[in-house]
């Protein structure tokens, strides 16, 4: 029994942070497409 906690809170943890990096690559994916437009308009 004592493994199987383990394991979940493992998995608990890993889940949180795949969330907490996703949400960082979101962010950092939305700024080049605004870096892109901003360079894209100033060349219009």
């Amino acid at each position: 029994m004592p493994r199987l906690l383990a394991a979940a809170l493992l998995l608990g943890l890993l889940s949180l942070s795949a969330c907490n990096t996703m949400e960082g690559f979101g962010q950092d994916l939305s700024n080049l497409g605004n870096e892109i437009e901003g360079e894209a308009e100033e060349h219009d």
